[in-house]
């Protein structure tokens, strides 16, 4: 027999073994940990929320001091709740993240300063391009400058592509023209010399918007402005994850020099309502019948399509481990999942390893798996 390790726990498999029983096997030890298992890999994250890093949810607190090493914040970094009115700064929510973080030995990568939804209320009739510069040079300087040391990361400009690799007709780029973003950068880069400064959106895995990306990043660094990494938010279907266009994508931004990560990952079960993959926050469907066909539970075929599709995904990420250097997963567990809402109200998703009793999923084991030796 062979002896295997798994990152804190040994198992005796013989080579060639089954998937079941090397299951079988796991399930029977104690709970091995993502953070050790891809210790020497890449860094493990989750999406948390106001109950959890408040101590509300204490079954989610477990789960987060024992499987992550680094967090995001889902909300309260973003502009509407941290700056809900003209220089009114509401910095209560990100302190008790930072020292909940720190509590429990944990990096922030803060979530986001430049973004085109989820705004402050007195943004959304604002017409003279003056004023929106202010905001925009006195938010980035009032908020990164106060976490800095305090956040490990920050994404600078999130989404800010459409999926044809052209900018977004956001506020920013009406207002103060394409190089707003090179100007993000810039000002994050002074406000904020301790941080990482990175690049956020989704589908940019995709030939035209990954094209898209690097001309923003290429146009950052040409500047003389520092750029860390590039976040793809891996926002994907268990039945088709385009593991040809992200390796790819692995290998085209990483040439540029910076750190890869996968900054919001979730495996979703449910249909799209439209052709494309979108994951804009502020596309809505009508619900159908048909829509939500899990809503009693998740069939064992569709368990295994999305455990096979998380193994392949990571033995992706395990090959350009030199060059990905972080993974985070868009929640702690089902339950959590923006999915369950998004963009059709009151569905049942299940895109996460842990289920909504914050038990291990199939998935999560196929994930460990990938790290035996």
């Amino acid at each position: 027999m062979a002896n295997r390790r798994l990152s804190g726990f040994t198992s005796f498999l013989i080579p060639g073994i089954s998937s079941l029983l090397l299951f079988q096997t796991l399930k029977s030890q104690p709970l091995p940990s993502l953070k050790e298992t891809f210790k020497s890999n890449f860094l493990i994250g989750a999406a948390v929320n106001v109950q959890q890093f408040e101590g509300k949810d204490s079954a989610a607190n477990r789960v987060i001091a024992q499987q992550f090493n680094t967090v995001t914040p889902e909300n309260i970094m973003k502009a509407e709740i941290i700056q809900p009115g003209w220089n009114v700064y509401r910095f209560d929510y990100a302190d008790e993240l930072v020292a909940y973080a720190q509590k429990n030995n944990l990096k922030i990568n803060a979530h986001t300063l430049i973004w085109h939804s989820q705004l402050p209320a007195f943004m959304q009739h604002m017409q003279d391009p003056d004023s929106v510069r202010k905001y925009f040079v006195d938010h980035i300087n009032t908020v990164a400058h106060r976490y800095d040391g305090k956040v490990f990361s920050w994404d600078v400009v999130n989404e800010a592509l459409n999926e044809d690799g052209t900018l977004r007709n956001s506020i920013f780029l009406q207002k103060l023209g394409p190089n707003y973003i090179v100007e993000a950068f810039r000002l994050t880069q002074k406000a904020a010399p301790n941080t990482k400064l990175y690049y956020n959106d989704y589908n940019i895995e995709q030939p035209k918007k990954r094209a898209g990306a690097i001309a923003i990043i290429k146009s950052i660094q040409s500047a003389g402005v520092r750029i860390d990494g590039v976040g793809i938010q891996g926002h994907w279907n268990a039945r088709n994850v385009p593991l040809q266009d992200i390796e790819e994508s692995i290998k085209e931004f990483s040439a540029l020099g910076i750190e890869v990560m996968f900054t919001e990952l979730d495996l979703g079960v449910l249909k799209n309502p439209w052709d494309n993959n979108t994951a804009d926050v502020n596309a809505k469907a009508d619900s159908k019948e048909n829509m939500n066909p899990y809503a009693g539970g998740l069939p064992d075929s569709v368990q295994n399509i999305q455990s096979k599709a998380y193994e392949d995904l990571f033995k992706l990420f395990l090959k350009y481990d030199k060059n990905v250097s972080r993974v985070t997963f868009w929640g702690v567990n089902d339950g959590q999942s923006w999915l369950n809402n998004w963009p059709i109200r009151g569905r049942t998703n299940y895109p996460l390893l842990f289920d909504r009793h914050f038990q291990p999923k199939e998935a999560f084991y196929k994930v460990i798996s990938t790290k035996a030796e």
